[in-house]
């Protein structure tokens, strides 16, 4: 027993620590938005990288991790998911509110979860999950409708997200939580010019620094380490479904910081959203207590 509740114990420490990253990350993005009249999402996702990687190079010393040739290609591909996941993120919310474009973005890691899925009651909470994404989407009925670019650039987000899902397990497993501040730094490398050349010296503007450094340690030194301590210590299933929350904690957020109001239908499907999540939970944790294998990442 004592075994049991140890093993239970360590495995709510990866979801409090996903959680935490689903917060931090939109309330940054709130914070972000407020910047993009001045610098454009271009300029906000340049700041947010270049900022976090220096701060995040500062506490985990990326030079001291050892690449090769062969392991050389997975960390480029998980700095360059980095980059896309925010740049394609930020250019979708300059048209949509920070919870449908999370909603959009999110089927990425639940096409994940569909398919990494290998019991029926997995499918049950994957159900709930896609029906309170459905909800969150407005398609008339008094609701704004989706600009067409902004969804797009929200499931290319979903796309990069996906990747980032898988390589960022396989270099955290081989490299440890200091390969984020590695990710990010190529992350940051590919952001900077496309910031630069879109926003040009108004990025060095003192009360854009400091937002922009707000920003950063929401959304990439908070979000990040967060993340990639639940990474490599969740199946991708659980986190896959798990994540579902993001786009109700990013709706909440959204309303009580920007006053983007959900009408009543998409405050339904954040309960929806909800149920998922935690009978996803609560059904990893029950088996890991019954000795199942799923508290070993898949």
């Amino acid at each position: 027993m004592g075994v049991r509740r140890a093993v239970a114990r360590s495995y709510w420490a990866p979801i409090g620590a996903l959680l935490l990253a689903m917060l931090s990350f939109t309330s940054g993005a709130a914070v972000a938005k407020r910047l993009f009249p001045v610098i454009g999402p271009e300029g906000v996702t340049a700041l947010r990288l270049t900022i976090g990687a220096m701060i995040l190079a500062a506490v985990w010393r990326p030079w001291r991790v050892r690449l090769g040739l062969q392991t050389f290609a997975p960390v480029l591909l998980y700095g360059l998911s980095i980059s896309g996941i925010t740049l394609l993120y930020y250019m979708s919310l300059k048209t949509l509110t920070i919870g449908v474009a999370l909603a959009l973005q999110f089927t990425g890691p639940l096409t994940l979860a569909v398919l990494s899925s290998r019991r029926r009651l997995d499918f049950l909470w994957i159900a709930f999950a896609v029906a309170g994404l459905a909800l969150l989407t407005p398609r008339g009925g008094g609701a704004a409708p989706i600009d067409p670019a902004g969804a797009a650039l929200a499931l290319g987000a979903g796309a990069c997200w996906a990747i980032y899902i898988l390589i960022g397990r396989k270099v955290g497993r081989d490299h440890g939580p200091g390969i984020t501040s590695l990710g990010v730094a190529v992350a940051a490398l590919v952001a900077l010019p496309i910031g630069l050349a879109h926003a040009g010296v108004a990025l060095f503007r003192p009360q854009v620094l400091m937002t922009g450094l707000l920003v950063a340690l929401l959304s990439t030194v908070a979000s990040f380490t967060f993340e990639m301590f639940a990474l490599r210590r969740l199946p991708t299933r659980t986190y896959g479904v798990l994540t579902s929350a993001e786009p109700a904690v990013g709706a909440i957020v959204g309303g009580l910081a920007l006053g983007e109001a959900l009408p009543l239908g998409q405050w339904s499907a954040i309960a929806l959203i909800i149920v998922a999540s935690v009978g996803s939970t609560l059904t990893a944790v029950r088996e890991g207590r019954n000795g199942g294998a799923d508290l070993t990442p898949a």
